[in-house]
């Protein structure tokens, strides 16, 4: 079993999100916002739970962060639009604002690993 360090925590398994989904992840011990990754293939992306325009999470039901055809983010609360990619808003109220991006790696058994203090 490969190592995670004290500085880090495992959010859950590549395989735990279907390709092409999202999931949401509560707040780290001690921290107030959750998180969110969407997987692409072999690669996640993960996302702070908060949108930019007034710091609600963008989900309105668990793990639903996606438009119906799971191109884009989407915030529940005023219909904000994001890419995916960069998290950069492009529709909406907090238009050329960015969701905020968390490092994120994949260990050698499939686990999506984030830094302790996301989120904080």
């Amino acid at each position: 079993m490969s190592e995670v360090s004290a500085s880090e925590r495992v959010l859950c398994r590549v395989e735990d999100i279907p390709d092409g989904e999202s999931r949401g992840f509560a707040p780290a011990p001690g921290a107030f916002t959750g998180l969110f990754a969407i997987r692409r293939g072999a690669s996640v992306l993960v996302y702070v739970n908060s949108c930019p325009h007034v710091g609600l999470p963008l989900d309105p039901a668990p793990h639903r962060f996606l438009d119906a055809k799971r191109a884009h983010i989407v915030c529940s609360a005023h219909g904000a639009r994001f890419r995916i990619e960069d998290g950069e808003c492009f529709s909406g109220p907090c238009y050329g604002e960015s969701l905020e991006a968390v490092p994120v790696r994949i260990d050698g058994e499939g686990r999506v690993i984030v830094p302790a203090e996301a989120g904080l």
